[in-house]
């Protein structure tokens, strides 16, 4: 199936790779809050430890399988204590967590710069699973699950992404940041607002969860903020001179290049909802 793929061009790649991704996370949300656990989970393992192979290859040792354990703790604590299953002082069970990476460090002899690793080893749970347990968050809406917010997040997140891809594909000729990501253009950026609030509109006439202010509101976090999680990727990427974080999704890179945006994203839309929900 691969190789039938990567014969493609990269527009037939992507279309047929998101249309399976689609149609996988959106029946994982739609099924129950347990699918959807079982869905954030694994991409948030897979998108950390992608994060921890990229770092090997510019010569550090994080701990990749402690410091992606310690994301996967935090992502299933939010579950639990939001769904009142355990209390709310479970969330400390974090700090010795963490704790524990400086005391795994003192054993690694080969370990050069071991500061160095440490603190590459918490940017990955602060990066990559903190976003994702916030996504959870999001999700137990009043201990109760609600699809309709993560799934609308999604949607607008996409929405987002088609309508930046096709219009800077299209019209994109002035340069919005060439310093870091010379594709990207303002007409990409008008592109993907127009799109993002074409979306917005539909969300808030058939989720009736919030006012359809707040799904534009989330839109433009999204967009806006979108975009900046998208260039502090492609600066990550250029710090260690690779073009793509993986090819673990045919047309699309890896994780990192798929949901960069959402890892920015989640912390401004889950303050917003519970500042003006």
């Amino acid at each position: 199936m691969r190789e039938r793929l990567t014969s493609l061009n990269n527009l037939q790649q992507r279309t047929i790779t998101a249309l399976a991704g689609v149609f996988v996370i959106i029946s994982c949300i739609l099924y129950n809050e347990l699918t959807f656990l079982l869905l954030f989970c694994t991409i948030s393992s897979l998108t950390q430890l992608e994060f921890y192979k990229l770092l090997g290859l510019d010569g550090n040792q994080p701990l990749t399988y402690y410091g992606t354990f310690c994301g996967t703790v935090m992502i299933l604590l939010a579950y639990l204590i939001e769904q009142d299953i355990v209390p709310f002082e479970n969330y400390f069970i974090i700090s010795p967590l963490l704790s524990m990476i400086f005391f795994i460090k003192l054993y690694k002899k080969n370990d050069l710069k071991p500061f160095t690793n440490i603190g590459f080893t918490f940017l990955g749970i602060i990066y990559v699973a903190l976003p994702f347990a916030l996504i959870i968050v999001m999700a137990m809406r009043g201990g109760n699950y609600n699809y309709e917010i993560v799934l609308g997040s999604l949607l607008l997140l996409w929405a987002s992404d088609i309508g930046g891809y096709f219009a800077g594909t299209k019209f994109g000729k002035r340069k919005l940041f060439e310093r870091i990501s010379p594709k990207k253009s303002w007409e990409g950026a008008m592109g993907s607002a127009v799109f993002a609030a074409f979306i917005a509109f539909v969300l808030g006439y058939y989720f009736r969860t919030f006012e359809p202010w707040k799904w534009y509101c989330i839109g433009a976090i999204i967009v806006v903020v979108g975009t900046y999680g998208d260039l502090v990727e492609s600066l990550f990427k250029r710090s260690i001179a690779i073009k793509d974080s993986g090819s673990s999704i045919p047309g699309h890179g890896g994780f990192l290049d798929r949901f960069d945006g959402l890892l920015l994203s989640a912390p401004f839309i889950v303050t917003f909802l519970k500042l003006f929900s």
